[in-house]
């Protein structure tokens, strides 16, 4: 069997195995918060690798009701790459008398510079945002860089709250740099870790 990763339902496991000529997650960087503006990632965002994770584990802002957000560097020092994007989100509440399933058609993107929303988040003790964030090909000066997260988190009035986005960089210019924010205020405390994909 070919490709990254293959079922293992011979044992009748379940569990996900790395396939012979698959790939290995290198680590290549963590940067932890601490009523930090932002987490940026100025390096490390090369050719050395055609896939990027970055995963982000418990997230917490200073704001409630705040946006978790993602921009990219197209080579200058700002975080604007121009991007096409789309998402949809899924909320379910504690005492089950709410539930959605939607496309968050105000938070999609059409050719704009701005942050990408990936997730909302509150600011209670116990609440925050984890999830992740794949960039394929960053390097590239052929294609549009695509990029796609997948985000769950604990907010407002006890609402499990998941959150799809996706996209491209419409740049022929490399991406070297990621940046992750909250819309307003800071990120109180949370990790990010930066992966990158390549042959085992």
């Amino acid at each position: 069997m070919s490709g990254i990763i293959a079922q293992n339902t011979a044992n009748a496991t379940g569990l996900i195995k790395a396939v012979a000529a698959g790939g290995a997650w290198t680590l290549l960087t963590t940067s932890t918060a601490s009523a930090s503006a932002d987490i940026s990632f100025a390096s490390n965002i090369d050719s050395t690798y055609p896939i990027y994770l970055f995963e982000f584990i418990n997230c917490h802002p200073s704001g409630s009701a705040v946006s978790f957000q993602v921009n990219f560097r197209d080579g200058s020092t700002a975080y604007d790459a121009t991007k096409t994007t789309t998402k949809f989100e899924v909320y379910h509440k504690e005492d089950d008398s709410a539930t959605s399933l939607a496309y968050a058609t105000g938070d999609d993107i059409a050719q704009g510079t701005g942050s990408q929303r990936i997730s909302i988040v509150g600011n209670d003790n116990d609440q925050s945002v984890s999830g992740s964030l794949y960039l394929f090909n960053p390097s590239s000066t052929t294609y549009v860089k695509h990029f796609l997260s997948r985000t769950h988190s604990y907010y407002g009035d006890a609402f499990a709250w998941s959150e799809f986005a996706a996209g491209y960089c419409n740049v022929t210019a490399a991406i070297d740099g990621v940046q992750f924010s909250f819309s307003s205020g800071n990120i109180d405390a949370g990790t990010i870790k930066l992966y990158g994909l390549g042959d085992s």
